[in-house]
């Protein structure tokens, strides 16, 4: 294989990747356990998945992608909805804090990989980002005192969402010792 071949195949591989990543994001986007004006959802723990398997640049594109595919009226969220209405409503501070998180926890995690503690920290900072947008969004957006809007889109779902840090530790390690191509990346 010539060198033009091999990074012909190179990125072909990163696009393949990303686009999984995004699919796994819009097939799992829409489910989730309604709790009130921000339901429970697996996308953050998808979206530490993806960083922590494709690495920060190709994980937070995935969720780029995720989001305008959502955008552009695909109903890949919560909820089997989409279009930009749902981006500018109250859960839409959450999605955009989807890009931070994705960003501050892949640099976390690739910067630090032989320690988990650390990857553990710097993933729940990116989450305390989301949760920090998705509540002055849904304060601004819904009318509601910033400390009615944390008791109704954080406090419900930190616990949740601490166990979705450890699952993606778990399984991001496991994957990426079983899939030696991803450790290129």
């Amino acid at each position: 294989m010539t060198p033009k071949d091999n990074s012909t195949t190179s990125k072909t591989y990163a696009m393949t990747t990303i686009a999984l990543m995004a699919a796994v994001l819009c097939v799992l986007g829409p489910l989730v356990i309604p709790v009130g004006p921000v339901p429970i959802s697996l996308v953050p723990l998808v979206i530490l998945l993806s960083v922590y398997i494709l690495g920060t640049k190709r994980g937070t594109i995935s969720v780029l992608l995720y989001l305008f595919i959502g955008a552009v009226g695909v109903p890949v969220f919560s909820g089997f909805a989409g279009g930009f209405g749902k981006i500018a409503g109250p859960t839409g501070g959450y999605m955009l804090g989807y890009i931070f998180m994705a960003l501050i926890a892949g640099w976390f995690i690739h910067r630090f990989y032989d320690k988990v503690i650390i990857q553990f920290l710097g993933m729940l900072l990116g989450l305390l980002v989301l949760y920090a947008f998705g509540t002055a969004w849904l304060s601004i957006s819904a009318g509601m005192s910033f400390k009615a809007a944390l008791a109704a889109g954080v406090l419900p779902f930190a616990a949740f969402d601490i166990v979705k840090i450890i699952i993606a530790i778990v399984l991001g390690r496991t994957i990426k010792k079983r899939v030696p191509s991803l450790n290129q990346m």
